[in-house]
């Protein structure tokens, strides 16, 4: 069976100590971790984000490994700043104009052409990379895999909150990034060669410079031989990135292995898939989801066993039952967006909400 390493990429909050509000100060969080997590560690765009990304990891258990040392470090050098970090997908109270932005000329050119859609984008996701055997065996992958999108993201919702305001949704991270040009769930393409000329055609008319600035809920990724699912908001704790990352890595190894027998799953438009990613960016865990087999609403615990059921027969395979099991326990405690609202229920004091993710970022360490 083919190997389906896995890769991850979480984006943090940077945060004043005092008073829990976005800090421009990534910079200094960087220059101390670059001498010994080289390129672990990255600046983003905004100098109050960091992001941190693992080496390839064969399986599950490294991923927790590296996600869980990742974070360590990250919160060790914030600390030495007098800072602290954390993990959810939009910053309960801070506002996106105060925000600087970090001086590189790749970020200026987003900049200059996208205005206060790019400077307004103070957003944190987690990127998930599962290695696929070849393009053209990721391409008929992603087509299928889309169907399940709406079904993680609903998992990761993590952005309740939006310049200190309860937005209704259980993540408006999404809301704020469908603003850039090619973001949502992708088109179906019939093969490589016409996505490569997709491409091409962006490239040539001065689109975009790269396949990179193709900002997708998942897309194969221009330069390595992986899926990138990019759905998710940034989870409050491991225990929720390593479930999310499982479930994605069987869902790849599940569909090849369907391939390998000439099987398949049925694709469905797009149209039909973005009612259930806006009902999970809506409800996240507690939203009826569309079941486009029976064409009838299903509440979500309901087709999340039915995933369970699709996948089981890989998951021991990839030895990650006990990180797929952990589903359980997020549909019996509730998203990161469900607990942030709870903590707001109880307090009305969104600086308490801020303090109850910091604290969930560092669950587990």
């Amino acid at each position: 069976m083919h190997k389906f390493t896995l890769g991850i990429e979480e984006e943090f909050q940077i945060l004043d100590s005092d008073s829990l509000k976005l800090y421009s100060q990534m910079s200094k969080i960087i220059d101390g971790g670059k001498v010994f997590l080289k390129e672990r560690i990255k600046e983003e765009m905004h100098q109050s984000m960091v992001e941190m990304g693992t080496n390839v990891c064969e399986n599950i258990h490294q991923v927790r490994d590296e996600v869980s040392f990742l974070r360590q470090q990250i919160i060790q050098l914030a600390d030495d700043e007098g800072l602290k970090v954390a993990a959810a997908g939009t910053h309960a109270i801070s506002q996106w104009h105060e925000q600087l932005i970090t001086p590189k000329p790749r970020y200026d050119e987003i900049v200059d052409e996208m205005k206060d859609v790019a400077r307004g984008n103070l957003i944190f996701g987690m990127h998930v990379h599962v290695a696929i055997p070849n393009r053209e065996q990721g391409m008929e992958i992603l087509n299928t895999v889309r169907y399940f999108l709406p079904h993680l993201y609903a998992l990761s919702t993590n952005s309740p909150f939006w310049e200190g305001r309860d937005t209704g949704f259980k993540s408006y991270r999404s809301k704020v990034f469908d603003k850039f040009p090619r973001t949502g769930i992708p088109p179906f393409f019939a093969s490589v060669a016409e996505y490569d000329k997709f491409v091409d055609i962006l490239v040539r008319t001065k689109c975009l410079d790269n396949a990179k600035k193709i900002w997708w809920d998942i897309r194969l990724h221009p330069f390595y031989p992986t899926i990138e699912f990019r759905i998710c908001d940034v989870v409050m704790t491991v225990d929720e990135v390593t479930c999310i990352a499982a479930l994605m890595q069987c869902l790849v190894a599940k569909l090849y292995k369907l391939n390998q027998k000439n099987q398949t799953f049925k694709n469905y438009r797009r149209l039909l898939l973005n009612e259930n990613k806006w009902r999970a960016a809506r409800w996240g865990v507690e939203a009826k989801l569309i079941d486009f087999g029976k064409e009838e609403e299903v509440p979500f615990a309901q087709l999340m066993n039915e995933l369970l059921e699709f996948i089981d027969d890989v998951v021991d395979e990839l030895g990650c039952r006990t990180e797929v099991n952990y589903v359980y326990q997020m549909l019996e405690q509730g998203s990161g967006a469900d607990r942030q609202l709870k903590v707001y229920e109880e307090t009305k004091d969104l600086k308490k909400v801020m303090e109850y993710v910091v604290s969930q970022t560092q669950k587990g360490l």
